[in-house]
């Protein structure tokens, strides 16, 4: 059965507009299927975050925040996949499986709570049958070596404070449907 529903906006158009660079992944294409490997447990998936890399951050960056979203879910304010923070500025590449709860991110960058209630990266699981969702891998280069939030805080407010700490995003959008 699919949910009949208006396709959401880019929610990082409602936000004030900030400048850009590139992100790349050598698992995961911009509007294309993600792979079933970045499908949650739940949805017969391996519950893995993809390999991202980024490249051309604008001077001034102090860390990176890189979050996955889906716009797309049957609930008002979206689904948070993956919320990793306080990445360091050196950084510029996140492994594949970079998402799991045991692993090891750079310098003291960790991981907040999604909406599947764990510090993870929880993979795609839309309702079966369910229209296409997106899911916004976002690379957020921070003006701040960190955050002022720690590993209890929601994505929310993950999301709160990274709308005045901004300077630039780095989107690859692919899309999942089973």
């Amino acid at each position: 059965m699919s949910l009949e529903r208006p396709t959401a906006p880019d929610p990082y158009s409602l936000l004030p507009a900030v400048g850009s660079f590139t992100v790349s992944s050598t698992d995961v294409t911009d509007g294309q299927q993600l792979p079933l490997s970045a499908a949650h447990d739940s949805a017969g998936g391996e519950n893995r975050s993809p390999q991202l890399s980024w490249s051309g951050a604008p001077d001034g960056t102090k860390s990176y925040v890189v979050t996955c979203f889906d716009p797309d879910a049957p609930v008002p304010g979206g689904f948070w996949h993956w919320v990793a923070v306080n990445l360091p500025a050196s950084t510029t590449e996140l492994a594949a499986g970079a998402g799991a709860d045991d692993a090891s991110l750079p310098g003291d960058a960790f991981h907040v709570r999604n909406d599947f209630a764990s510090r993870e990266y929880g993979g795609a699981a839309p309702p079966q049958g369910d229209v296409p969702h997106r899911y916004y891998f976002v690379v957020h280069a921070v003006d701040v070596d960190s955050l002022e939030v720690d590993e209890n805080a929601s994505a929310a407010v993950v999301s709160f404070n990274l709308a005045f700490h901004t300077l630039a995003r780095a989107v690859i959008t692919p899309t999942y449907q089973h």
